[in-house]
C-alpha cells in the first residue's frame, strides 16, 4: 500500500473542518497510519516547504501554517498520492471543481485548507519530518 502525507492547514482547523476532511478521506477508503494536532516549528514549517525556499511566496507560506495548530497525518491505500491529490482539488481554490476539499471549502490559494504530497518521493521526504521513524 502507498502512502502519503496530509496536512490540514491553520484555516482548516480554524473553520472547524477537520472532521470533515478526515471523513472525506476514510469515505474514500485511505486508512489513517497516524494522526496528530500539532504546532509547527519554524524548522518544520521550512523544511515541508524547502521545495519552495527562494521563491516570492515561501515566507508567506511558512508563515502561514506557523499562524495555527495544524493536523499532520499519513494516509495509505492503493494509489493514495493521487487520490488525495484529486480529492483535494488544484493549489488556487478558485480553480478547483466543486466536490473537491478545496473546491468547496476555500478561496485563497495561501489558504486552501490541506497541503498534500504531490509524489511518492515528497511523500519519503515529508512523513518523517511529522512522525520520525514511521516506515514509510
Amino acid at each position: 500500500m502507498e502512502k502519503t502525507f496530509v496536512m490540514i492547514k491553520p484555516d482548516g482547523v480554524r473553520k472547524g473542518l477537520v472532521g470533515e476532511v478526515i471523513h472525506r478521506f476514510e469515505a474514500r477508503g485511505l486508512d489513517i497510519e497516524a494522526l496528530k494536532l500539532i504546532r509547527l516549528s519554524r524548522k518544520e514549517a521550512e523544511e515541508l516547504y524547502s521545495i519552495h525556499r527562494g521563491k516570492d511566496f515561501f515566507e508567506e507560506l511558512v508563515n502561514f501554517v506557523l499562524s495555527g495548530p495544524v493536523v499532520v497525518m499519513v494516509l495509505s491505500g492503493e494509489g493514495a498520492v493521487n487520490v488525495v491529490r484529486k480529492m483535494m482539488g488544484t493549489t488556487n481554490p478558485k480553480d478547483a471543481e466543486p466536490g473537491t476539499i478545496r473546491g468547496d471549502f476555500a478561496l485563497e490559494i495561501t489558504e486552501n485548507i490541506v497541503h498534500g504530497a504531490d509524489s511518492e518521493e515528497s511523500a519519503e521526504r515529508e512523513i518523517p519530518i511529522f512522525f520520525g521513524g514511521l516506515d514509510t
